[in-house]
Formats: structure tokens, sequence, C-alpha cells
């Protein structure tokens, strides 16, 4: 995406605001899905899990808009971790909308708590197959796609200097600190959220001056 109008500039920086906000809820009401197939089930049964799982498949959305405004501010500088960069977390974006989608048939499985011997042996049978391929392409297209384009905002100077050293700190927390400890989920999303927000204020004083307003039919007739 270039944000080369106000109307996608302002997609742009809204969907830097809004997708690590979005993810944040889920995180904060995400249950603890420690435990076998049917405590997960059963802990996936309220309105507090729904709504997590329904935040994370909606963050996809901005989230991949994000992605492209980050790309295209790269690519004048880094054109390469720009391309592979944003294919990556683009892949990574899709990965996990797959994968949240899987979560919504969860959602209704937990509901059920008459047949749940059956949806546990299916919840089972589903976590072991090939769909969960989809899980990790999100994982790795993320953690790839994003790792490429911060080396790229690093390089190019684009942003503040502590930009890419906060999304690589993000993904070695969110993806190995939450291993570790539930907790780690809440830093990793405050640090995307800052990185987000210092990159949707540079995307608009840089982009500022390349706005200009669209002319009138009659002016463009004229020139």
């Amino acid at each position: 995406m270039h944000p080369d109008t106000r109307s996608r500039l302002l997609a742009a920086r809204t969907a830097l605001v809004l997708g690590p906000v979005i993810a944040g809820v889920s995180v904060i009401l995400q249950p603890d899905l420690d435990g076998s197939p049917g405590d997960r089930l059963a802990a996936m049964d309220g309105s507090r899990a729904a709504v997590s799982a329904v935040a994370f498949l909606i963050s996809q959305l901005p989230l991949l808009i994000a992605i492209l405004a980050i790309g295209r501010l790269v690519l004048p500088r880094a054109p390469k971790l720009s391309a592979w960069g944003t294919a990556l977390a683009v892949l990574g974006c899709f990965g996990h909308t797959v994968f949240g989608g899987t979560s919504m048939i969860y959602l209704f499985m937990a509901r059920d708590g008459s047949h749940r011997a059956l949806q546990t042996e299916l919840f089972d049978r589903i976590q072991n197959s090939p769909v969960m391929l989809f899980s990790a392409v999100g994982l790795l297209g993320t953690v790839l796609g994003l790792l490429m384009l911060s080396i790229g905002l690093y390089r190019s100077r684009t942003v503040p200097v502590w930009v890419g050293p906060a999304i690589w700190a993000f993904l070695v927390v969110e993806f190995v600190g939450t291993a570790f400890s539930s907790y780690a989920s809440y830093l990793s999303v405050l640090l995307l959220g800052a990185a987000f927000v210092a990159i949707a204020g540079v995307l608009g004083s840089s982009t500022k001056d390349s706005i200009a307003p669209t002319p009138s039919p009659v002016t463009a007739e004229l020139r």
C-alpha cells in the first residue's frame, strides 16, 4: 500500500494503531489453554474466550494493512528486504487467519458440553492433522517477515532507531518467552504497539508533503 493520498495514509496509520490494540484485547482475555484437549475445550467455553478468539481473527486485517504500509516505507532504501519481508508477513497473516477460523469451530464445540468426549477426540484429531500446517505458516511467516522488515527499518533509518530492536524484542518475547511465562504475551503486545505507533507517526510526517489534493474534473481537463 502506497500512502500517497489522505485516505490511504489514514488507513495505514489507523491499521498500525488498531492492529496491536485488537491483538492486545485477544491476549488479555485469552484463557489458560494448557492441559489436555478436554481441558482446553472446557477453557474455551465462555464469553472471554470467545472475545479473545474473535479479536485474534479480526486483528489480522489491520495487521495486514500495517505490514503493507511498513513494506512501502522500507522499499526505497531496502527493496529486497521490503519485498521478502512483506511477502512472508502477508503469508503469516494468511496462516493466522485460517488458524483463527478454526478457533471459531472450537468455540461452538466448547459450548456443547453434552458431547465433550466426542468433541475432545475431534479436537485432538484436528490438532494433529495437516490443518495445523497453516498455524506453522502463520508462525514462520510472521517471524521471518517482521524480522526482515524490522532490519529494513533499522538500516533505512526512516523511523526512530529503537523501533527495529523493539520489533526484534517482540519476536523473542512472543515466540520464545511465552513458553516460560504467560505474562510474556503482555510485554510482547506493548513492544509491538510502541513500535507500530512510532511507525505511524513517521509515516504521517514522511508522506505529508507528498500528499496532494485530488484535482477537480475541471482542473484535470484544463491540464
